[in-house]
């Protein structure tokens, strides 16, 4: 028999072929992992598991893997990150765009849909490629409910309280053992909407969820399948103020654990991470493929025998910013309003060993600005921007604080008028209102105390009317912007400069007009459709670094 000769193109694609399989093989998921069960916590923050009491959730740190800052999708909101993190993608491709979604009422499609009109989720995902898994939800917000496939889940309970949502999610756990289980708990978020982010009752939120979530793993240790459950915790959205929705660190980051069965311990997770990344995570947990549509990568330097991504870009490393005092307080800008006082600036830095450096000029503070020392006074409006710096060239963000000083308040201020309101969407026509109380107000602002005082039967709809004018020193083109909750629009001689009406979360919308030197009429309308509310007003113009509109350049005349 004569041997056969392979031309040179053959014995390339054997080699190919070869290599291929190769690759192929080399392919290497984490091992024995059976059970995948998710813990939501909506609205839980970093900074809540940091100062909260949270001993469960601390062990859960110290015996697996975290990641403090997880990037969520924008806006920073519950719809449309509870979909990303069990759809593996983002707004852009499964179309969630709001908390106004529904399945028969919105805008944008998904760029892929299962038959019944949803982008491939997790749940759907599991169940193609294991029919006979046992798959559940237990959730507390009912808007969880529509974001999934219903044909993809054995389980699917909607409860009204954390209590029965846990209660319910631990006995489907220790009966049915599921492969793939997921509790969504709502009322962390409630305190942070009611008393406020960083408050008390906030922290007493997170305490309350970090005991349910031990309850839950006492449940799957009852349950017989601790050794190969994988845990994951997890959240939508931060919060600022009484609020989220916004693109700022407190809402738009937030931290992601996971523990148990093939996961690292005490390890923190340095490649990027970002809320649709949820869902890939899983797959590959159960050695799924996930849908190509999908745009989420695996986490998998969270398990053992996996390194970080070898083309990994940490960049500069951001460190912990300082405090100026006093500190913001839920909305509240740092600094605040002195009136025939001189305000004294006390700084800090949470670096170990760093360094402050601060401007009194509203410009950015770099490594040769002045060095924080000692506290200081002050006796004008200034703007104090400030940046920690560490011995090894890292820095942080910046800090800024706004002292606004009045040293007489003779003719200073704005007129402002109370008006009750009824379920508004939008800025009212005032003389279709009911006119309240009018005071004089020394700044563009709220006072919650005040005005929650004003409320009739519980009625929190209402409007309010800032009139007076402001002295312009120099002339030139200055920008105005409102930061609200609800909707506000501010003129200048009767001029709209910004509209920022709607009914929204604390949202800043920005204008600008040319003015000439002297006084010029201002007027900001402002109302609140329920609930929450906030409202703050800056400035920036020739030679004057953005910030509230200050005191001591209002009048009444």
């Amino acid at each position: 028999m004569k041997p056969i000769k392979l031309r040179p193109f053959a014995v390339l694609a054997l080699a190919g072929i070869s290599i291929f399989a190769c690759k192929k093989s080399d392919q290497r998921f984490p091992e024995g992992i059976e059970h995948v069960v998710v813990i939501g916590v909506d609205g839980l923050s970093p900074d809540g598991i940091k100062k909260a009491s949270t001993p469960v959730l601390d062990s859960m740190v110290a015996n697996g893997v975290v990641k403090w800052n997880v990037r969520t999708v924008l806006t920073s909101s519950s719809s449309q990150n509870w979909a990303s993190m069990i759809m593996g993608a983002g707004p852009e491709q499964h179309g969630i765009i709001n908390n106004d979604w529904e399945m028969d009422d919105h805008t944008l499609p998904p760029v892929v849909q299962e038959p019944d009109g949803r982008f491939p989720t997790i749940f759907s995902l599991i169940r193609k490629n294991k029919p006979d898994a046992e798959i559940g939800t237990s959730y507390h917000w009912g808007g969880f409910g529509r974001l999934f496939q219903k044909n993809a889940v054995n389980h699917d309970k909607h409860f009204s309280t954390e209590d029965s949502t846990a209660s319910d999610f631990i006995s489907y756990i220790k009966t049915k053992k599921p492969t793939f289980a997921f509790m969504h708990l709502d009322h962390v978020d409630h305190a942070g909407h009611h008393d406020g982010h960083g408050t008390p009752a906030y922290y007493k939120s997170v305490s309350k969820a970090d005991s349910l979530i031990g309850k839950v793993l006492e449940g799957i240790k009852e349950a017989g399948i601790e050794e190969s459950t994988l845990v994951i915790i997890t959240a939508d959205h931060g919060g600022i103020g009484y609020g989220h929705g916004g693109a700022t660190p407190q809402e738009a980051e937030i931290a992601m654990i996971l523990y148990g069965k093939d996961v690292k311990k005490g390890y923190e997770l340095k490649q990027q991470v970002y809320t649709y990344d949820l869902a890939a995570t899983i797959a590959f947990a159960f050695n799924l493929t996930p849908p190509y549509a999908w745009i989420g990568r695996a986490i998998k330097p969270a398990f053992e025998g996996f390194d970080e991504p070898e083309n990994l870009y940490l960049g500069q490393e951001t460190i912990a910013q300082p405090v100026i005092y006093p500190d913001k307080k839920l909305y509240a800008q740092a600094g605040g309003l002195y009136i025939n006082e001189k305000p004294s600036v006390k700084m800090s830095t949470p670096v170990s060993g760093g360094q402050i450096r601060y401007t009194t000029d509203g410009s950015e503070p770099d490594s040769s600005s002045a060095i924080y020392s000692n506290p200081f006074s002050l006796d004008r409006t200034t703007v104090i921007k400030a940046r920690s710096f560490d011995g090894s060239g890292n820095e942080s963000l910046v800090t800024t604080a706004y002292f606004r000083v009045l040293k007489e308040t003779n003719g200073h201020g704005l007129t402002t008028t109370f008006y009750e309101g009824n379920e508004l969407k939008e800025i009212p026509d005032y003389g279709k209102l009911k006119k309240g109380q009018s005071w004089v107000s020394q700044e563009v602002g709220t006072n919650t105390e005040q005005i929650s005082s004003l409320f009739k039967n519980g009625n929190s709809s209402f409007a309010l009317k800032f009139e007076g004018f402001i002295q312009i020193d120099k002339e030139g083109e200055y920008l105005f912007s409102t930061s609200s909750d609800d909707g506000s629009m501010l003129y200048i001689d009767g001029q709209k400069v910004v509209d920022n009406n709607g009914n929204h979360g604390v949202m800043e919308e920005t204008g600008t007009i040319k003015l000439t030197a002297g006084k010029h009429a201002i007027r900001v309308e402002f109302y609140n459709n329920g609930g929450g509310f906030w409202l703050d007003a800056f400035y920036k113009g020739p030679g004057i670094a953005k910030q509230l509109i200050p005191a001591d350049k209002l009048f009444l005349k």
